[in-house]
């Protein structure tokens, strides 16, 4: 207790340290709150949530008629084409001939991976209410996929020419089959909340196309626009009770984006564009996420890492080490207690920051027409008590190479590049494939707990580190800083051991 006192004492008594560490906290909430950005977000500017809470992308084209009860809907898919936006290199057609994209200006013939068209079965037509859906995709095969979250791959090999989607009780069952005559189930779900009467029909859309592109030097950007998926159908078929004919309904979006139909008998095309699915931020998406509200972590990352390594070096240059290793002659206490200080209290000042950001930071936002994901309780603490967690472990660090070093100059600039450099890199100048790999193996990777929304492997987006995305999960970043700091402190501690002061 003795020695931690000192050092608590060293460290609260030197005004530049406490200063930079006041500043450090600033940076962040300067930065997160990200004065000037505006947007066009107002009051009733929300995403749709799903049956369990989740924000949701639910814009399509549904052609459909009431169903009371149990019943079955077969279809033949005749035919599944779609149009993406221009090539950079391709006009449109100034004569208004060829393929016309979501936006109506001229497009090429093609369809994104995560095209769909299918059958559906849904709880009404409002945007973010239960569903289950058997469908096409571009280049994904068969799926299953109900309450936007949950996606089952069908049968590999060739797309099929029959459809067929059965509901008994609480239960949808999907089935395909390429004669119409022998059927293979894909998957049989419950969808959590389907009324006795639900909408059930056939529907196609299409997520918006996009593909990274780099900018002066080395900067991410994104390009691309919205397309368009259509899909064609024959004999269509449904039994159970109906007593209504088939109605189109665009389901979100609307304006250049609403989808169209044309029925024939038991004909019916479908053209649609937008997505079923969760909801993704980045260039797919809508709005900024918490991640990205804590950009300003990198500057207090900056000024933490230089007043914890001059905690141990400033005592090198001044003789004061001497001192404090006779009054303590068992110097791995000095170290630990150094250490336990430095961890302490920029680990409460990390908590006040990150936590001023997540909650006043998004108000401010928001009431700027910035339109923030929303994220759960636990997500938040994650978000808020993991930023103050790698803030306190890198000065840890920092403190370790500073032992190891001694030299303030060479200590603060080695910290710099070991803790903060592969971050900064990762975020801007690198390939997405570098900067994946740089959060990875790096001590930065520890800020992968800043994650705040998952990724989707049935959402098309750019999941890159500048977007707010980690190759690593929170915890296995967070342990990656871990054992860097261990072994650093290991080799300090014997070093300080066995040199003199």
């Amino acid at each position: 207790m003795r020695t931690l006192r000192a050092e608590w004492t060293k460290l609260r008594t030197v005004r530049g340290w406490v200063v930079a560490l006041l500043a450090a906290a600033a940076a962040i909430i300067g930065l997160g709150v990200l004065p000037g950005m505006q947007g066009t977000c107002d009051a009733t500017c929300r995403l749709p949530v799903g049956p369990d809470g989740t924000e949701v992308t639910d814009v399509l084209y549904f052609v459909h008629k009431p169903l009371t009860g149990d019943g079955s809907l077969t279809v033949r898919l005749d035919a599944l084409t779609g149009i993406l936006p221009s090539a950079p290199d391709q006009q449109p057609d100034p004569t208004g001939g060829g393929p016309q994209h979501a936006d109506g200006d001229g497009g090429r013939p093609g369809l994104v991976p995560w095209a769909k068209t299918g059958i559906l079965i849904k709880d009404g037509t409002r945007s973010g209410s239960s569903y289950a859906a058997l469908m096409l995709t571009g280049t994904h095969g068969v799926r299953m996929q109900y309450d936007f979250t949950n996606d089952i791959a069908g049968p590999a090999g060739g797309g099929p020419r029959w459809l067929r989607l059965t509901r008994a009780g609480g239960t949808v069952t999907g089935e395909v089959s390429a004669d119409g005559t022998t059927w293979t189930k894909v998957a049989g779900v419950t969808p959590s909340n389907l009324p006795a009467t639900a909408e059930i029909g056939v529907f196609a859309t299409s997520p918006q196309y996009t593909e990274a592109v780099a900018g002066a030097l080395g900067l991410h950007g994104a390009s691309g626009g919205p397309t368009s998926a259509t899909g064609a159908y024959e004999q269509v078929t449904l039994t159970g009770t109906s007593a209504s004919g088939w109605r189109g309904d665009q389901i979100g979006g609307g304006g250049d984006r609403a989808g169209t139909s044309t029925q024939d008998g038991d004909r019916i095309t479908v053209t649609g564009s937008g997505d079923i699915a969760p909801a993704v931020a980045g260039p797919a998406g809508l709005g900024v996420t918490i991640t990205q509200t804590l950009a300003g972590t990198f500057a207090g990352l900056i000024l933490v890492v230089v007043v914890a390594t001059m905690f141990v070096t400033a005592e090198y240059r001044r003789g004061i080490m001497r001192t404090t290793m006779s009054a303590q002659p068992r110097r791995g206490r000095i170290l630990a207690a150094k250490a336990v200080v430095i961890g302490g209290v920029v680990f409460a000042v990390g908590l006040v920051a990150a936590a001023t950001v997540v909650t006043l930071g998004q108000r401010m936002l928001e009431s700027s027409g910035v339109y923030v994901h929303s994220a759960s309780l636990a997500v938040r603490l994650q978000v808020i008590v993991g930023t103050a967690a790698v803030l306190a472990v890198a000065a840890v660090l920092a403190l370790g190479l500073g032992a190891v070093i001694r030299r303030s100059a060479a200590a603060v600039t080695t910290a710099i590049v070991a803790i903060v450099l592969p971050y900064l890199l990762a975020m801007t100048v690198l390939p997405d494939t570098a900067a994946q790999w740089m959060l990875r193996i790096t001590p930065a990777a520890a800020l992968a707990v800043q994650q705040s929304t998952p990724e989707y492997a049935q959402v098309s987006n750019l999941y890159t580190p500048v977007g707010g995305y980690f190759p690593l999960s929170p915890l296995g970043g967070f342990l990656v800083l871990c054992g860097w700091t261990a072994l650093v402190l290991a080799i300090a501690g014997v070093l300080l051991r066995r040199r003199d002061a």
